[in-house]
């Protein structure tokens, strides 16, 4: 124990029989898969992600990974390889590409609650487990199609790997676990490159230096972990250099370094970009972590070796933090990697902590729930009414309102069962009523984002288009002309040809220049000469196109997209 830390409170064993954990268990699977094939895939990142595993699967070639039969070499391949597998073992549907994500996401939380029983106990377990399992952000990123929640969770078992290394006292244990740790890292790496490695070494760096435990640098079984490392995340990146020259400079130093450094990409942020959704991507245990975390600090015990998994758990979220606030380069998607460490240390402070205070906090974010949903249930249509435009219209919106209110009115429901079951002296019955229904809360708002599908994907546009004409003929091009909607490729089964359009897809291009056009006086010298082909293109485009004489017959419209096909 550190020298200034006072005794902890021991936490109270947890209540559950076996048979109530295996029910709590089953519950909990089912409103996490509940919804993996209700929403449509939507633009960008779900169709993207969905595509080049498609396209894998296609063609058969699952070493360069190619997006609408482009080389696309931004991210590694694993993600790619999972979902690919998905869609041969059960089909190309929706529910097969959310797949690993989900998966990961779930995986995650049952791992986080093995570490916790490891660390603490049940309690400490059962507890963590359902502060991840319930965290808005957590479970909203792992029902995405994006890498984030692969990334996060290959994070969290090298992390909690590593946790479990430092605790035990048997050699032979300690160099599994510490291996473990080196191969999810690995892992992590192939699923979206060097942070999966970079970031926990900077975590390792800054709890030694603020803990002053230098020791631990020497339980890093740094011989056989590297080995480990190599021999898992070195193959691909080898074979596909080889493959594709251009690559290493590409994805090492464009990727990771000009993508850190640089606007390049787009994606600013102001320096406390990350601030608010940490704050609400952490409920409903906003209030607990914040208020609790320097006694979370000053109370956490050390290992007989010297090291705290708490102090490393908080300095891990840290770094992680503050590296994505000052990189140049911001998605909210990013800072996921510090969910699961934070959970393990809200785990502690709710199995620690006194229940009056727990009490008092939770009334504090009742309170402020059932505050926002009258304001939800009040204000949204005026809400609607500032934000709606000809891009995203008010009919959507306004559908899908009731969806949210529902969310918020089941997550203020939840913490007020919490807030009763704490002055009745039932801790977990309390946690596990605030995280059941921030989770099946949280799925709901999810579930209703497919209201807005018109305008953030394809498929409606296609379903209708298809429904009116018969269907697209597989023989002729189908070009997208001056936009690229990722889902596109994805929901017609087959690549399309970008016209004067580049962004992400511009190495790839410039590697492959003829399966794009480069400008608009090429696409109509093709397009006048094609007996029949089909287009895309944004209203405006098409009114520009359409008073300059290019011919076009409409099939389909809606707020983002037109389609035209040339007779």
């Amino acid at each position: 124990m550190s020298p200034s830390a006072a005794p902890a409170p021991a936490a109270p064993l947890s209540p559950l029989t076996r048979r109530s954990a295996w029910a709590l268990l089953v519950a909990f699977a089912l409103i996490w898969f509940c919804n993996l094939d209700y929403r449509r895939l939507v633009h960008p990142d779900e169709g993207r992600y969905a595509e080049i595993p498609r396209e894998m699967v296609v063609t058969g070639h699952w070493l360069t990974p190619r997006l609408d039969g482009i080389e696309y070499f931004e991210k590694p391949a694993l993600q790619y390889w999972l979902t690919a597998a998905a869609y041969e073992a059960f089909g190309v549907h929706a529910w097969t590409a959310r797949l690993w994500p989900a998966l990961a996401g779930f995986l995650g939380v049952l791992f986080i609650g093995y570490v916790g029983l490891r660390l603490g106990g049940p309690t400490l377990g059962l507890y963590a487990a359902a502060a991840l399992g319930s965290c808005l952000w957590y479970v909203g990123n792992a029902h995405l199609l994006t890498l984030d929640a692969g990334l996060a969770f290959w994070m969290t078992v090298g992390m909690g790997s590593f946790f479990l290394a430092q605790r035990s006292d048997r050699p032979a244990r300690a160099l599994g676990w510490m291996c473990a740790a080196w191969a999810a890292l690995a892992l992590a790496t192939l699923s979206k490159g060097l942070i999966g490695v970079v970031l926990p070494g900077a975590a390792l760096v800054a709890y030694s230096a603020v803990n002053r435990d230098w020791a631990v640098w020497r339980r890093l079984s740094i011989a056989p972990g590297v080995l480990v490392f190599v021999a898992i995340a070195a193959p691909w990146f080898v074979a596909v250099s080889l493959r594709n020259p251009g690559f290493f400079d590409f994805f090492f130093i464009h990727e990771h370094f000009t993508r850190f450094l640089t606007t390049e990409h787009h994606r600013t942020g102001p320096w406390w970009y990350f601030v608010p959704i940490l704050v609400i991507g952490l409920l409903p245990w906003t209030v607990v972590f914040f208020v609790l975390v320097a006694r979370a600090w000053r109370l956490a015990p050390s290992e007989p070796n010297g090291f705290s998994w708490q102090r490393f758990a908080l300095a891990w979220s840290a770094v992680i933090f503050l590296f994505f606030s000052a990189s140049d380069s911001k998605l909210p998607s990013y800072i996921l990697p510090v969910f699961p460490a934070l959970a393990l240390v809200v785990g502690w402070q709710l199995a620690h902590a006194p229940a009056a205070i727990l009490s008092r906090l939770t009334l504090l974010v009742v309170a402020a729930a059932g505050l926002v949903t009258l304001a939800m249930l009040s204000g949204y249509p005026a809400l609607v009414g500032r934000i709606a435009d000809q891009r995203q219209p008010a009919g959507p919106l306004l559908a899908y309102g009731p969806w949210i209110e529902a969310g918020f009115a089941l997550a203020c429901l939840g913490g007020a069962a919490g807030w009763w079951w704490l002055h009745r002296e039932r801790r977990t019955a309390a946690v596990l009523s605030m995280a059941l229904a921030s989770l099946a809360a949280t799925q709901l708002i999810m579930s209703g984002y497919d209201e807005l599908s018109e305008s953030r994907s394809s498929e409606p546009i296609l379903a209708r288009v298809t429904a009116a004409h018969g269907g697209f003929r597989t023989d002729v091009p189908f070009y997208t002309v001056r936009m690229y909607d990722q889902t596109l490729p994805y929901y017609l089964g087959r690549t399309v040809v970008p016209v004067d359009y580049r962004d992400e897809l511009g190495f790839g291009i410039d590697r492959e220049p003829e399966k794009a056009i480069g400008t608009i006086g090429e696409w109509q010298r093709r397009w006048q000469t094609s007996e029949q082909a089909y287009a895309m293109m944004a209203p405006d485009e098409f009114e520009q196109l359409r008073h300059r004489e290019v011919p076009m017959v409409e099939l389909g419209r809606d707020a983002r997209r037109v389609i035209v096909s040339r007779r």
